[in-house]
């Protein structure tokens, strides 16, 4: 223990070290609620247009959920790698990753059908949505990680 370095000595000194945490700034909650409202609007419209049959599989839901998770893979991915989480990147971040998508995808609507379906002795449907909605939301999020990961090399390669 003694005689070793700091191995996190070359690390850089975080921004937000002396200012109110993140989650207390004004800024921070106007930008996370905005969203959240276009999120919820969006969500909701959908819902509306495309309304779900009581005891079948929510596709409405299940297309939000796994859309939603592509969209944010991919928004964090290209974040992540256009710079640091400061400035127009985290607004961004809070606004439509937070906000936006936090609030459109919809995994506690997820539970109530996953539930709903369970009443309506729909078992082995309540359970192949269960695990087909965490699944395809897992290989939806890589697969919107691999395209910002993409259209941020792509952008990075036109740039030169």
């Amino acid at each position: 223990m003694f005689g070793r370095h700091d191995p996190d000595a070359a690390l850089p000194v975080d921004p937000d070290v002396g200012a109110p945490a993140l989650r207390l700034r004004p800024s921070s909650i106007a930008a996370v609620a905005l969203g959240g409202l276009l999120g919820t609007s969006a969500r909701h419209g959908l819902g509306v247009a495309l309304p779900e049959t009581a005891g079948q599989w929510p596709f409405t839901t299940f297309a939000i959920n796994v859309a939603g998770a592509f969209l944010l893979g991919g928004l964090l991915e290209a974040l992540a790698r256009s710079g640091q989480d400061s400035g127009w990147r985290l607004r961004v971040r809070l606004g439509v990753g937070t906000g936006v998508l936090g609030a459109f995808t919809t995994y506690s609507t997820l539970a109530v059908d996953t539930d709903l379906l369970l009443r309506a002795d729909q078992r082995w449907t309540a359970i192949g949505y269960a695990f087909g909605s965490v699944a395809a939301g897992l290989v939806a999020t890589v697969l919107g990680i691999a395209a910002g990961a993409w259209m941020t090399s792509r952008s990075a390669e036109q740039a030169t």
